[in-house]
This record gives C-alpha cells, sequence and structure tokens, in this order.
C-alpha cells in the first residue's frame, strides 16, 4: 500500500477494515513481526529461531527501556541490527525526556515511517467528516525541527517529528488542498527555533485571510507561539509594511522562501494587524487575526490539559480544540475518531496495523492490580491482548514492534472508554513513572493535575494559574510536596494558602494519612515563580537538546537539576498549607 498515494476516501475505508477486523490485524501483525525477526540475538535468546505465538508469549519477558538499552548501545557502536531486528536500522529516534525524566533512544526503521504517514493521513479526512470546507483555504500548522546528531557508527539521532519532516514522506507528499501549509517547509527545516518561529508566523500573517486552521503538535509550543507574537508583533508588520524581511533572518531557506512571500509591500494588511494587536486585552485574539479559523489542533489530553484555559482565552471559546492523536518515540498508537469531543472526553482510538499491542491491567489509582515484589518481572500470564482489555478498566500499554521493541512498557496509564468496531478506545490517564513522593505516598500526574486543576479555582477571577511543576523536598525532615506556580494577575496570600489547602484535600488517603497522622509529611509548599519562567525553562530544555515539537512541561523536576535551580532562583514568593488536611481513619 502506497499510503502517499491514498485520498479520503481509501484511508477512510483502510480505518474501518482494520478495526472491524482488529483481531485478525493484530494477529497478522505479530506473526509478522515473528517471522521477520526470529533470528535476531534478542529474540533467539527466548525462542531459539521459533517463531511460533504462543512461544513468544510464555517466554519473552515485558521489559522496561532498561533492559533494551544495551542492544540499542550496541547498535549505536556499530554492532549490526540484527541484535534486535531483521530489518535495517536507519536512524535512531530520540524521545523528549520530559515525560520520564531522560531521554531514550528508540530504533526505527524505514517502514515505520509508512505506519506514521497513514496515521497522519487519517487526521484531516476524519475532521472532514464534521468540519466542511478545510480545502478552502490553508492551514497554518507551526513544525520545528531540531538539529540532529549522530551515534559513534554515524546512524543520525532525530526526534520523531524531525525524521518525519526531513522524509520524502513529508517533503515529496503529493499536493493537497485539506494540508496546504501556510509555512513554506524551508522554513519548518530551520533548526534555529528562533528563526523558524518567526518565519512562520509571518506566512500565517500574510495569509491570515486564507487560514481554515490552526495549531501545532502539543498546546504547549501553540501557546509559546502566541507569548512569540506578543514580542513580536510589530516587527511582523513592518516586514509585511515594508516587504523585506527582518536582518535578524540569517538562515538562508528562510530568506529564499520569505521572499516570495515579502514579494511587495501590504502597509493595508499591516495596519489590520497592527490595530488587533495593538489592543489593551489579547481575549480573542485567534479569531480576530484568523476570522476564518475552524479549529485548533494540538494535543490537550494528559498534562497538556493545563493549557485549556489559556487557548479558550486567546480564542474566546469560539474555536473548537481538535486532539487528533495519541502517538510516541517508540511508535504511534492511535487517532480520536470524534475530533469535535470535548478535551476532557477525549478518546483514542488504538490502531491495530501500528504495532502489536498487549496491556497490563491495573487498579484505579495506577498501581498493579496483582501482587508484584520490587526486583519482579511482570508474569507474561498477567497481561492481555488489545481486543479482550474491558470497559472501563485501567491498564498500561505494552507493545511490540517490528524495529526491535518486544513487550516493551511504554509507561502510559490508559482507561478503556469505549470501542470502534473491533477496536478499543483509550482515555490517556497519566504517565506511571511520574510520581511525588516522600514516605509511603505516591502521587501520579493524574492525581496531581487533578488536585491542582481544583485548587486554582481559589485563586479567583483576577488571576490564573498559567503553568506549574512539582517536586518532592526532602532535605529537611519531614519533606514535603513543592509546587512551582506561574500565575498571571494579582497576587492575593490569603488565597494561595487556600490553595495549598486545596490540593492537599484532594490528594489521597495515603497522603493525608501521613500530613495528618504519621506526621510524616510536612505543610505543602506553593512557590509562585516570576512570569516567563516556565518559558526561560522551555528554553533551557531545548537548548539542552529537547525538541520544539515534542516538548511537555516536566511536571516533577529533581532538586539537583539545572531546571529546579532555575524554576527556584525566580521564585517571588512563598506559600505554606496553614492547616492540616482532612483525614478520618
Amino acid at each position: 500500500m502506497d499510503v502517499m498515494k491514498l485520498d479520503h476516501d481509501s484511508v477512510l475505508k483502510e480505518l474501518e477494515r482494520i478495526t472491524s477486523k482488529a483481531a485478525e490485524v493484530q494477529d497478522n501483525i505479530l506473526r509478522g513481526i515473528l517471522e521477520r525477526n526470529k533470528d535476531t540475538e534478542y529474540l533467539s535468546k527466548y525462542m531459539n529461531g521459533s517463531k511460533d505465538v504462543l512461544e513468544f508469549k510464555r517466554a519473552v519477558p515485558i521489559i522496561t527501556y532498561k533492559d533494551i538499552y544495551p542492544y540499542i548501545q550496541r547498535i549505536a557502536n556499530g554492532e549490526d541490527s540484527s541484535l534486535i531486528t531483521g530489518h535495517s536500522i536507519t536512524e535512531i529516534l530520540c524521545s523528549s525526556g520530559t515525560s520520564a525524566g531522560e531521554p531514550k533512544l528508540m530504533p526505527t526503521i524505514p517502514e515505520d515511517l509508512d505506519r506514521r504517514t497513514f496515521l497522519y493521513n487519517l487526521i484531516i479526512p476524519i475532521v472532514n467528516k464534521y468540519i466542511t470546507g478545510l480545502d478552502k483555504g490553508k492551514a497554518m500548522y507551526l513544525n520545528f525541527v531540531k538539529a540532529e546528531t549522530s551515534t559513534p557508527c554515524g546512524l543520525p539521532i532525530r526526534a520523531v517529528l524531525t525524521s518525519y519532516y526531513k522524509s520524502k514522506h513529508f517533503q515529496c507528499r503529493p499536493y493537497d488542498p485539506f494540508n496546504d501549509l501556510t509555512s513554506p517547509i524551508q522554513t519548518i527545516l530551520c533548526e534555529d527555533s528562533n528563526q523558524s518561529m518567526y518565519c512562520q508566523l509571518l506566512a500565517g500573517l500574510i495569509h491570515r485571510h486564507k487560514v481554515m486552521r490552526l495549531g501545532a503538535v502539543f498546546a504547549s509550543a501553540f501557546l509559546r507561539a502566541i507569548s512569540y507574537l506578543e514580542k513580536k508583533w510589530s516587527q511582523l508588520c513592518e516586514d509585511i509594511r515594508t516587504g523585506s524581511l527582518n536582518p535578524m533572518i540569517t538562515d538562508p531557506g528562510c530568506q529564499m522562501a520569505m521572499s516570495c512571500l515579502l514579494m511587495s509591500p501590504n502597509p493595508e494588511l499591516a495596519s489590520e494587524i497592527e490595530e488587533i494587536c495593538g489592543r489593551s486585552s489579547w481575549k480573542g485574539i485567534l479569531c480576530q487575526l484568523w476570522p476564518k479559523a475552524k479549529f485548533i489542533e494540538a494535543v490537550v489530553t494528559g498534562s497538556m490539559a493545563q493549557y485549556i484555559p489559556a487557548l479558550e482565552f486567546f480564542s474566546q471559546g469560539k474555536i473548537p480544540l481538535v486532539c487528533p492523536m495519541y502517538a510516541s518515540s517508540e511508535t504511534y498508537f492511535g487517532v480520536n475518531v470524534e475530533p469535535l469531543s470535548k478535551p476532557s472526553d477525549v478518546v483514542f482510538t488504538l490502531l491495530p496495523n501500528m504495532c502489536y499491542f498487549e496491556f497490563i491491567p491495573l487498579g484505579k489509582n495506577g498501581t498493579l492490580s496483582f501482587d508484584l515484589d520490587d526486583d519482579e518481572q511482570v508474569p507474561c500470564d498477567k497481561v492481555v491482548d488489545l481486543v479482550n482489555v474491558k470497559l472501563g478498566r485501567y491498564y498500561e500499554l505494552v507493545v511490540t514492534t517490528f524495529a526491535g521493541l518486544y513487550r516493551y512498557r511504554i509507561g502510559d496509564v490508559l482507561q478503556v472508554a469505549g470501542f470502534y468496531n473491533e477496536a478499543p478506545q483509550f482515555r490517556f490517564i497519566c504517565r506511571r513513572n511520574v510520581v511525588l513522593s516522600i514516605d509511603l505516598d505516591k502521587t501520579n500526574e493524574e492525581d496531581l493535575h487533578r488536585s491542582i486543576t481544583l485548587a486554582k479555582k481559589k485563586l479567583g477571577s483576577n488571576a490564573f494559574l498559567a503553568e506549574y511543576t512539582s517536586y518532592a523536598d526532602t532535605s529537611s525532615v519531614p519533606g514535603h510536596y513543592v509546587l512551582f506556580w506561574e500565575i498571571q494577575g494579582h497576587l492575593e496570600p490569603k488565597l494561595m494558602e487556600e490553595c495549598c489547602v486545596a490540593v492537599e484535600e484532594e490528594l489521597d488517603y495515603i497522603y493525608r494519612q501521613c500530613r495528618t497522622k504519621e506526621r510524616s509529611i510536612g505543610a505543602l509548599e506553593i512557590r509562585v515563580v516570576k512570569p516567563g519562567t516556565f518559558e526561560k525553562l522551555m528554553d533551557l530544555i531545548i537548548s539542552q537538546g529537547g525538541s520544539f515539537n515534542q516538548y511537555k512541561t516536566p511536571r516533577c523536576v529533581k532538586s539537583n537539576s539545572a531546571t529546579f535551580k532555575l524554576l527556584n532562583g525566580h521564585v517571588m514568593a512563598s506559600f505554606f498549607s496553614p492547616r492540616d488536611p482532612t483525614w478520618v481513619p
């Protein structure tokens, strides 16, 4: 199947086919992986060359990154791809590191790009069923690449989206009126994110009356673009007025691409944009700058849900938020077949042709639903297949890929929310490995986000929480939770203390017991940082090799890290919970 040539009808028919035969497709995927990879060093160790599915499920262990990393490292140092896969590994993908604490290196093979492209090609045909006319204009979708490095043996190390944007699947794709981007490809491929952002926003403003949709991969990146626009709109307008590019743009590709868009001065357009951007409030700015925009496309689930209020402020709640897909550096997972659902209701239909999926049953709190010692592996007989998950239950995602990951724990906690034909639909809950812990308490990302979402309502109408992260302060006894909050608006000390109390009241029974009865955890602290601190944090992480596209604010930081030092160096006020949370034995 040539995924680059599939039209909308064909790709939707394929979606129906694979989800209607999910069990059969999954069985064929696993058999295909074992057929091609049975002679690898990794699988041979467990299966002695067998390609039997039952033997795979009996003998191959369920693993985490530390188990497969030595093999990836050997390939990076020059050993053959056959250590883990029967295909040639052509590049190594680097995860963002903002979810799991440090970047991971993931093997990838050429046909992985076909699978990713198939998923990308599904997004607009699905949206087009609900929002018409998208072929009558352009998409201001902000894409970015990051500079690549290489392994000791010369394999390129790239972010997953950089890999896609540099591939023929993106650069040589046929023209599609539904995916006509405002950004010239040279501006996307510019590795200087500052110059790339400037030029892509400039292109989006030049085409402002043609833009039908807005977006970026993550909500955080799109809001960063709005923040950048607030600082640079005057310079962008000057470029449009004079028909000449700001001299700060030195990238040859950007210069050449933008010269084609700035062929003549356009003072009328510049004045329109100046009048809008010069207003005292930017509430609804997106509707005003791009009046034909029908939706904003970005990931707004999980930790990205924090940005929904800001997006609604800038769109005045008039532009729907569409969360289109669920993916990672390891493999891509699924799509949202109901794109106009509320962000809180978004579920993803897992595509059974992406990889082989298995699931570890969990309790509602994200812990394993069976007993396991710390040094024990998850028993093979505890996992369930894609089509055997149960409605309403919680699971941790496990994948097996053609590129050499076998029964690999992704670390994501999902809840089964329904079914699309035979394929289950999942709600993303949180990452299992993002937790705060002082004593017996274990606070995961979902619990933290829920507590803060409820607590921030105490701020009142004159302030709102723009961003947050946390860390467990164990420098004194007892240790305590610290939340770094960036707040826009008026700060009232009494309300901040009420926020501290509200967070603690929403944390789980064990936390409140340790706080109130055991006294093994101290009062929760909120440290308010100066405006713009989290932008500096983003700049820091990107400067250390992070990807602009993949950036997610870390919801936990370590006390000895550069991120912690930056945050702590910008604290302008500190507040503690004035009382113990409620706890009843």
